[in-house]
């Protein structure tokens, strides 16, 4: 009997970590990887390993090294879920971002879903199933002051699932994105207390959402509804 496998990027902490144990918990074997946290990825891969009697692998580059990727799908021999969860965030004036900055943001939040999904897609096709999930962003919808790049980026996945959608469904390949509002994570964690607090009273639930929340919306699309596909579902607890 084939083990059910997924791989995860941006693994090593927050809403990637949190998604990572979810789907531990439902038997699959994982492809982790992250950016830079090489030490901290290895432990989140042995504890789930410990815990759940899964197989685990990890790797650590920046997701949109092609190279590097080709290398590591080399060694997977075919996935059940891929979830592009890696990114980043820039804040600050469109016109003081250099075009470095603008293409680190682009290639880590969009670049780097094609790049996943060009090396997956070829097996799950052969094998008729599969379920892409990528993590996205209510400012991909709306749009953010002083996130323009962040905002971009979320708004090509959004156009990408949407697009890779209606090209896989023949295939019964499923891709849908979750669009999460404020999700307490490290990347919120440069807005001081003052404005956490003046962001958490625009959200209807009065509160931020966790990661914990997120991991068990993605565990849901990794179920076999395979006639929800090209969906952008946001989870922001009614704020957009």
């Amino acid at each position: 009997m084939e083990r059910k496998t997924a791989m995860i990027t941006g693994a090593s902490r927050g809403i990637g970590k949190a998604i990572a144990r979810e789907l531990a918990g439902k038997g699959y074997d994982l492809f982790l990887t992250c950016r830079r946290n090489e030490q901290m990825l290895s432990e989140v891969g042995r504890g789930l390993e410990r815990e759940f009697g899964i197989h685990c692998r990890t790797d650590c580059f920046p997701i949109y090294m092609e190279e590097r990727l080709a290398m590591l799908f080399e060694d997977i021999p075919y996935l059940d879920v891929l979830v592009n969860n890696a990114g980043i965030s820039h804040i600050g004036l469109l016109a003081d971002m250099s075009f470095d900055q603008w293409q680190e943001v682009i290639n880590t939040n969009l670049s780097a879903c094609f790049l996943t999904c060009k090396y997956a897609i070829p097996e799950m096709i052969r094998r008729k199933k599969g379920k892409i999930i990528n993590i996205s962003s209510v400012w991909g919808n709306v749009g953010a002051s002083m996130e323009v790049a962040y905002s971009a980026s979320k708004g090509g996945v959004n156009a990408f699932t949407r697009a890779l959608a209606r090209e896989l469904a023949p295939c019964n390949i499923q891709v849908n994105a979750v669009a999460c509002g404020v999700i307490d994570t490290d990347m919120n964690r440069c807005f001081d207390r003052e404005d956490m607090d003046e962001l958490i009273s625009e959200i209807p639930a009065d509160r931020m959402g966790n990661p914990d929340e997120v991991a068990a919306l993605v565990g849901m699309l990794c179920s076999g509804n395979e006639y929800l596909t090209g969906q952008i579902i946001a989870l922001d607890g009614g704020w957009m």
